[in-house]
């Protein structure tokens, strides 16, 4: 190989690298992957799908069992740190089920939004949904704070995150609430429909 020809290689590696589309996702223990391997949680999958497809991405998995949207923030700008382009915010439900007021919720999300908004990130917010045994006041002021948060922001939703998977007692672990492998590949086909809407 030619000096000129491994130059021009290495310089092509690099211009490469520098269009790698760096995607952050921002959640809890579904994002995290709660009961399945790491390389099966749905972040994994969506990352090996949009490169089978031909987009050139890297998943940066912020997922933490347990965390709710008080932390999202500051979780955010420990992140940037990594160059993300594009958010995917997955938080709320630990707010919910421990019945957080949905004001305070929306707040946080807002700010978060704002923030990586801000910071020329692009956005995509999955909804979450709560049990009915809450009160359907509750859990409908709770639903319906995401879709105005995404009309506000005017960013890519995507309504109830784990539709088809839910509730669905194939498709999650012996705890009824964490998706498996089948919950997991439902949810990353469909975050990769959303997801190449940004690509």
């Amino acid at each position: 190989m030619s000096k000129f020809l491994l130059i021009a290689l290495l310089a092509l590696n690099v211009f490469a690298s520098e269009k790698v589309t760096n995607i952050l996702f921002l959640g809890d223990s579904l994002t995290e992957g709660y009961g399945v391997k790491k390389e099966e949680a749905y972040p994994k999958l969506v990352e090996q799908a949009l490169i089978k497809k031909g987009h050139d991405v890297k998943i940066i998995n912020g997922g933490i069992s347990g965390s709710t949207s008080a932390s999202g923030l500051s979780r955010l700008k420990w992140f940037l740190k990594a160059k993300p382009n594009i958010l995917f915010l997955a938080l709320g439900a630990n707010d919910g089920l421990r019945g957080q007021k949905v004001e305070k919720v929306k707040l946080n999300l807002d700010k978060i939004i704002s923030f990586a908004k801000e910071k020329q990130l692009k956005v995509v917010l999955a909804q979450m949904l709560l049990p009915p045994n809450y009160g359907k006041e509750y859990t409908d002021s709770f639903k319906e704070l995401y879709s105005e948060l995404a009309k506000k922001h005017k960013i890519v939703f995507i309504p109830f995150m784990l539709k088809d998977v839910g509730g669905v007692k194939e498709h999650n672990i012996e705890d009824g609430i964490h998706p498996n492998q089948k919950g997991h590949k439902i949810l990353s086909d469909r975050v990769v429909s959303y997801l190449e809407k940004l690509l």
